[in-house]
């Protein structure tokens, strides 16, 4: 970091603290919005100077890991990685991550968006992306991996991943590639071929899941802004889920108005597709929250219009049959806690946890009481939410809210059962099982 953008940082710093000392007293603490029905505050804009603060990224102490949950145990799976984000599991028990990270642009488009990826550098979440996708094998079977290897580089952002029969597929900020694989191969050397086209930019992450029967591929591309601030062309084929038929290439929109769907999962009860999505900023701590709900073909969630079903927002210039079809999403997750990784949990992998969906909470950077920083679960029944969220894994985030010492991200099952959740923060790999 240079000396003037260190200065920089430290202005942002002192004027963030000071605006969040000021909404503290003017507003009280904000009760979280969580569950079905939430009780969601007005949304009171923010003006030109939205609410920052973010810890400093401190990274885990020789011995210090993440509290868990009462039966529970946690593990390094791997450590030493580069900004690991996302994990797929291969079918013969390979770990791959995906290692990349938010690259900031040549030029800022707005002062406050200086300030956030000044926030955002000295939080860890934004610098040179590595670019790679790294095989970790557990050969020996005793939780923690110990061979490595690149198993694809040269990418662009990547993020998601899928194995589709013998092609694998990345999905780069900029689309989807596909890459020949062998079984039980570490490294895949052979070119790729780009088969959908995706906009770089603003929310870049790009994930992917298979359908049950191998044919379609989901991929999440969230919005280039806040609220479409710099136009609505812009915004085309954004904040959306696509549907890409595996035979063909072809791509279609399967969902839209999902400011920035992320993690992907299928309930297993109904065969409904579930996101995580990550809602707008500069409303308030609460205002309104992030959210995970089933997905329905064809369906609008609201963004840029409305929030929470069709709760305008007066910041956008509205349009009332977008709002009128907007639907209410099924289960709120707290106010800007970026829910970012998704996976069913089936009954019986953690002991004294029935079956649900865990989530890894990235955590806030915008309110002034941070929230999220944890991987959380949210029980479900007849294929709906069905009660309060509990923890799986806490103490990211010290005490004072000063430093992180990781954030959690993509989530997601090991062969052997074992739950795995990326921090992008501590550079590992942390692997759940029960204490006994």
């Amino acid at each position: 970091m240079s000396a003037l953008s260190g200065v920089f940082t430290r202005i942002v710093t002192l004027v963030g603290a000071t605006m969040v000392m000021v909404r503290r007293i003017a507003d009280g603490e904000p009760t979280p919005a969580w569950g079905s029905q939430p009780a969601i505050p007005a949304g009171k804009p923010q003006g030109g100077l939205p609410t920052l603060k973010m810890p400093a990224a401190q990274g885990w102490a020789e011995g210090q890991a993440p509290d868990t949950a009462a039966g529970l145990k946690v593990n390094a799976f791997a450590r030493d990685l580069e900004h690991p984000r996302w994990i797929y599991v291969l079918p013969n028990g390979d770990v791959l991550v995906a290692e990349a990270t938010q690259t900031p642009p040549a030029e800022a488009p707005s002062l406050f968006a200086a300030a956030a990826f000044a926030i955002m550098a000295r939080a860890g979440a934004m610098g040179e992306s590595a670019n790679r996708i790294t095989l970790l094998r557990d050969a020996d079977g005793d939780g923690v991996a110990e061979v490595r290897e690149v198993f694809l580089e040269g990418l662009s952002q990547p993020f998601g991943m899928a194995l589709v029969g013998d092609q694998f597929y990345v999905g780069n900020t900029d689309g989807v590639m596909v890459f020949p694989y062998e079984a039980g191969a570490t490294r895949i050397t052979a070119p790729g071929r780009k088969i959908v086209d995706f906009k770089g930019g603003g929310h870049w992450t790009r994930s992917l899941l298979v359908s049950p029967d191998g044919k379609r591929l989901y991929a999440g591309v969230g919005s280039m802004s806040n609220i479409g601030e710099f136009g609505l062309k812009i915004e085309e084929g954004r904040a959306a889920i696509h549907e890409i038929d595996v035979a063909t290439g072809k791509s279609r929109i399967f969902a839209g108005g999902l400011r920035n769907a992320v993690g992907l999962a299928w309930e297993p009860e109904t065969g409904a597709l579930w996101t995580v999505v990550n809602e707008r900023d500069g409303l308030g701590d609460e205002t309104p929250p992030d959210y995970l709900t089933s997905v329905r073909e064809g369906g609008f969630y609201g963004w840029p219009y409305c929030y929470w079903g069709q709760t305008a927002d007066d910041r956008v210039p509205q349009d009332a049959a977008a709002v009128a079809s907007a639907l209410t999403p099924d289960y709120a997750l707290g106010g800007h806690t970026a829910s970012l990784g998704l996976c069913w949990v089936p009954a019986g992998t953690l002991p004294g946890f029935p079956t649900g969906m865990a989530i890894g909470q990235h955590g806030s950077w915008n309110r002034s009481t941070l929230s999220g920083y944890k991987l959380v679960f949210v029980p479900f029944e007849n294929g709906a939410p069905s009660g309060p969220p509990r923890d799986i894994l806490s103490g990211f985030l010290a005490p004072d809210e000063k430093v992180s010492y990781g954030r959690p991200v993509g989530v997601t099952l090991a062969a052997d059962g074992a739950l795995l959740m990326a921090d992008d923060v501590g550079d590992v790999i942390w692997r759940v099982t029960g204490a006994a």
